[in-house]
């Protein structure tokens, strides 16, 4: 049984099964600018990780501070104008109203841009539900350097040991594990097989199976 005093969330892809909707826009922009999309393998490496990590692998060369910034304002941008109709992932309304209850601290740790993530909470209508918000440029390494999780920890007061991060990428697996954390999986980005391999305590689909397999995660609905 895994027992807690905080849960971490990412965002995309954890929250809510939003990655269709990233590649759709990063595929606007970098039609835009004529560019050439990554390989599957370096796509897959790419999730999870910050804006001045992701730009300049698009580019192909060491953009400046200013570049990375016009980038992510305007791929966020894109992004925001498809935001429209997104729901959260199956049972997690029902798991953080189950997690207040229990007075269980909830944290949000996010590599996205600063401008998508008020927009995107918004639209699931569960802005106001993080005690702590962390962004992956508040930190000095992104995932899967463990910063931006022990950070969010520190900000909700709880140790470690006594946190667990809900994740869907591999890069974001791993940072949970280096901050010496548990982790579950969502199984929306990349395959059951491939989550398993990077060792999360859990993989499910989505928080429904979450309750099914583990309604002890938060002490029952009664």
């Amino acid at each position: 049984m895994i027992t807690f005093g905080a849960a971490i969330f990412d965002m995309d892809g954890t929250l809510l099964d939003n990655m269709p909707l990233y590649f759709r826009a990063f595929r606007v922009f970098i039609e835009r600018y004529g560019l050439q999309p990554p390989p599957p393998s370096e796509a897959a490496r790419l999730i999870g990780r910050r804006q001045s990590d992701i730009f300049p692998a698009l580019f192909g060369r060491p953009l400046t501070p200013e570049e990375i910034a016009r980038y992510s304002d305007e791929a966020a941008q894109i992004y925001q104008d498809m935001l429209i109709g997104v729901t959260p992932l199956p049972g997690l309304v029902r798991f953080l109203d189950l997690l207040e209850r229990r007075r269980i601290k909830i944290g949000l740790a996010t590599s996205a841009p600063q401008a998508t993530v008020a927009p995107t909470l918004a639209a699931l209508g569960i802005t106001g539900r993080f005690a702590a918000i962390t962004l992956g440029d508040e930190v000095p390494r992104g995932k899967p350097a463990p910063d931006i999780f022990l950070e969010t920890a520190r900000r909700l007061d709880q140790p470690p040991d006594r946190c667990v991060v809900f994740e869907d990428s591999l890069a974001g697996i791993a940072a949970a594990r280096a901050a010496g954390m548990h982790c579950i999986a969502l199984a929306t980005t990349h395959s059951v097989a491939d989550l398993h391999a990077a060792a999360p305590d859990l993989v499910v689909a989505d928080y429904d199976e979450l309750l099914r397999l583990m309604p002890e995660l938060a002490g029952g609905e009664g």
